[in-house]
């Protein structure tokens, strides 16, 4: 992915009006990102733990998603497997982030969900550039290239029900 800027991710966001996406907060680390790891950047809110947003590249133009997670508290002995990069985690590693729609199914209150590692760093655990705590990734026959391919359309496909 290329580095981005405060204000291409702002200007990214389909399902959400043009004054949430300008309060909205942008991590402060984008000169420090790893964008060559990167197939999405995605980051929780601080400010509300209930808020995520993932801003990816589809079609040589950006689209960025608001998420809400689903309150659910789970024990530590629950495991839970992301649907994009199928790392498993547990307790709350995994969450169910919810979309609302773009345009008018949006504003009627339509939304899509998917189970995502709550970290977002799906691109990382892919490429074991990252571990997960006390969870794991099962052993593949599948190259990392044609693991990147499956995430990537997986996340593709929860975009185009989104309405990107």
């Amino acid at each position: 992915m290329r580095s981005l800027t405060e204000q291409d991710i702002r200007n990214s966001f389909i399902n959400c009006s043009k004054g949430e996406a300008k309060r909205l907060a942008i991590p402060r680390d984008l000169g420090e990102r790893p964008w060559a790891d990167l197939d999405f950047l995605g980051w929780r809110d601080p400010g509300a733990p209930d808020r995520s947003y993932l801003v990816v590249e589809r079609a040589e133009r950006l689209v960025g998603v608001a998420l809400r997670l689903a309150s659910s508290q789970r024990g530590f002995l629950h495991r839970s497997m992301c649907s994009l990069c199928l790392t498993t985690h547990p307790g709350n590693g995994v969450s169910l982030m919810t979309a609302r729609k773009a345009g008018a199914a949006g504003r009627e209150g339509n939304s899509v969900g998917v189970y995502m590692c709550t970290d977002l760093a799906c691109s990382l655990y892919v490429r074991g550039k990252k571990v997960p705590e006390a969870g794991g990734r099962f052993q593949e026959s599948l190259t990392t290239e044609e693991q990147i391919t499956r995430m990537t359309t997986s996340l593709s496909a929860f975009l185009e029900n989104v309405g990107a």
